[in-house]
């Protein structure tokens, strides 16, 4: 019984060290400077270099039968907006600037999020019963290519987040937007349509 005992401790404590890193969106996550997990990350006086890679991505996931497929129309909990600490780089001379990157990809993760309800709207709005699997594809080219355009400019016209109430400002717009599509969250069911 003793071993049995520690070996259970033994297994609880492998768990908690070997924590997901992988951290799919939520409305009340707010991504700070420990979670930059990156190897290259860090945080510098010496230095006056400022990078980030914000380890933030859209994944779809589908998995079933052709016969599952034909007749399934709400893809949410196909597609997920996540965090990946492993891969979110952050180098900064302070950490003011570093708190101002951080913000800058709490912004594009809410910005992602945005983009992955855009997704699953236009899914369901547009699945057919007999679509085949590739009709996703123009879909979500076309909302990965505009979120990529609006996340560009917000990071040049906030000059890598250090204009911080523009920043502020773009990021209660999409944050208003992401409420606007509460029907697409990943866990909801999206209304049916009305005739």
């Amino acid at each position: 019984m003793h071993y049995k005992l520690i070996f259970i401790l033994i297994i609880c404590g492998y768990s908690l060290v070997g924590q997901e890193t992988k951290i799919e969106w939520s409305p009340d996550y707010q991504i700070t400077i420990e979670d930059f997990k990156g190897p290259k990350s860090k945080i510098n006086q010496i230095g006056s270099s400022v990078y980030v890679q914000s380890g933030v991505s859209m994944e779809l996931a589908v998995q079933m039968s052709n016969f599952e497929f034909m007749f399934t129309k709400n893809f949410n909990s196909k597609i997920t907006c996540t965090f990946q600490k492993d891969a979110a780089t952050l180098i900064a001379p302070d950490s003011i600037r570093a708190v101002q990157l951080a913000n800058l990809v709490q912004y594009d993760f809410d910005l992602s999020e945005l983009y992955t309800r855009k997704i699953r709207k236009e899914l369901f709005e547009n699945k057919k019963t007999f679509s085949n699997v590739t009709f996703f594809q123009p879909y979500f080219d076309k909302m990965i290519a505009e979120r990529n355009k609006v996340s560009s400019k917000i990071y040049a016209d906030t000059d890598f987040g250090t204009n911080t109430a523009l920043l502020e400002k773009e990021h209660k717009e999409v944050l208003k937007e992401i409420d606007l599509l509460s029907d697409y969250c990943k866990a909801c069911k999206p209304p049916k349509k009305k005739n």
